[in-house]
């Protein structure tokens, strides 16, 4: 397992502090890293959930679960040295996320608890902690490997002493523009929308019904119709700005908010709690249906627009993407960025899949038929069309086509390679003891046993 995987690695083994507490296993020390001891039922515990979790091993669990919760402490132990703090916001927003997403999955509060076998509370204080140690523990690493920087030299050197085998595959990519028209929602169906929220308000407050039972019959938000509407714990930047103007302002949680109109359709809000900065409510979204008359007018504008520039060359497609509703792309002359790479270049799986159908047959330079996609952000039916700027083969990576490939290698690498040497005098100067039954291992990093032996010679 590599160093830069290893906060990743702790995630699977925290999230078993919150399933089947070990209370039959007899409390016994495996490993003592300073004064903290590692207990085998803690060991126990954490390789039963990575089971449960159907989590892969690279080698005896025994070893490598404890070495990682050693490797834990020494960065924990070095954060407590810097005085590493976490914002508890962040660590309870993130908290929130979890819970939320759970009990998406689950359906309801009482069936997660049931599956997890811990009461929520329980569950949110265990998640915390979890959370907050890895946290400080990237902020720890963050700090160690915050001097390395690559020169354009120590990028070629790096290449040049690879391997061929070591030399990675870059898979066919593209570079695309696009452009988006929203179709225009006629009046008549907005207002439709508002009279159903209105009456749903009028109920609410006379009583008739409840906001959860109506979320779950009618919220288009179907992840959180489940919960009866409910979004859980979340900072205003987490909303719509125009849905939190209004959810951070409510204050009776017996009302109803006024509708709101967002980016995603139109709401209602109910108010739970408030813990801070940070608010918990039951919204029901309703969303504006685009018809197939809408679309089809929508398609034909944009046809138009098209011939009048690849037909009549009346202006370049770069030009036209000002007419484009989708502004993030609009204001990068129509240019779509990887959000997972920070990059223009795509592989043909990380585009939208109309996209990819689009662009898959199309040469550099060419610019498609308009073609019904959905936008993702605003989860409704758009029309685009796009233009096809680069496509780059599949190849083994090289200087010239994928330099910021190579050049993240040789950050990786060198940041591992300071982790390492770090780990490793930490290990050498910290105190360690690992039990017998424990020590016959063939463990990642030098120095534990050879501890162990030192301090028996004293």
């Amino acid at each position: 397992m590599k160093i830069t995987k290893i906060a990743a690695a702790l995630l699977p083994l925290a999230a078993g502090m919150m399933v089947f507490a070990q209370s039959n296993v007899v409390e016994e020390v495996a490993w003592v890293i300073g004064d903290q001891p590692i207990w085998k039922s803690e060991i126990e515990e954490q390789y039963n959930n990575m089971q449960y979790e159907h989590v892969d091993l690279l080698g005896d669990p025994y070893c490598v679960i404890p070495e990682q919760l050693a490797i834990e402490k020494l960065y924990l132990h070095q954060a407590e040295l810097d005085t590493v703090e976490v914002a508890e916001s962040m660590v309870q927003a993130e908290v929130d996320n979890r819970i939320n997403s759970f009990i998406t999955e689950l359906g309801s509060k009482e069936k997660l608890e049931q599956y997890f076998r811990k009461s929520l509370p329980d569950m949110r204080n265990a998640m915390a902690d979890m959370i907050r140690n890895q946290y400080r523990v990237r902020e720890v690493q963050r700090n160690i490997t915050s001097g390395v920087k690559a020169t354009p030299s120590d990028v070629r050197k790096y290449y040049d002493k690879l391997s061929k085998d070591s030399v990675p595959y870059v898979p066919l990519q593209v570079e695309v523009e696009i452009i988006t028209l929203n179709p225009v929602i006629p009046r008549q169906e907005i207002e439709d929308i508002k009279a159903r929220l209105r009456d749903y308000s009028d109920r609410i407050t006379r009583g008739e019904s409840d906001f959860s039972t109506l979320a779950i019959l009618y919220s288009d938000d179907r992840g959180s119709a489940v919960r009866g509407g409910e979004l859980g714990f979340a900072g205003r930047a987490t909303f719509d700005p125009e849905f939190a103007a209004v959810a951070f302002n409510l204050n009776d949680p017996k009302k109803v908010s006024k509708i709101v109109e967002s980016q995603y359709g139109f709401h209602i809000i109910q108010l739970i709690e408030k813990r801070g900065d940070r608010v918990n409510c039951r919204h029901i979204l309703l969303r504006p249906k685009v018809s197939d008359s809408d679309l089809r007018e929508s398609l034909e504008r944009l046809d138009s627009i098209r011939t009048d520039m690849v037909v009549d060359k009346k202006f370049t497609f770069e030009e036209a993407t000002i007419l484009s509703n989708d502004k993030d792309t609009r204001n990068n002359h129509g240019q779509m960025v990887n959000q997972e790479t920070g990059t223009t270049r795509f592989e043909m799986s990380q585009l939208p899949q109309e996209v990819a159908k689009a662009v898959d047959t199309m040469k550099v330079g060419d610019v498609s038929k308009p073609f019904i996609m959905i936008d993702n952000k605003l989860n409704r039916e758009v029309v685009a069309m796009v233009k096809l700027t680069n496509r780059i083969d599949g190849h083994k990576a090289n200087m010239a086509d994928d330099y910021q490939v190579i050049k993240n290698m040789y950050e990786n690498a060198e940041r591992e390679a300071i982790l390492r040497r770090w780990l490793e005098k930490k290990i050498a100067d910290t105190y360690v003891r690992i039990e017998d039954g424990w020590r016959n291992c063939e463990f990642m990093h030098k120095g534990w046993v050879k501890e162990k032996a030192s301090a028996s010679k004293e």
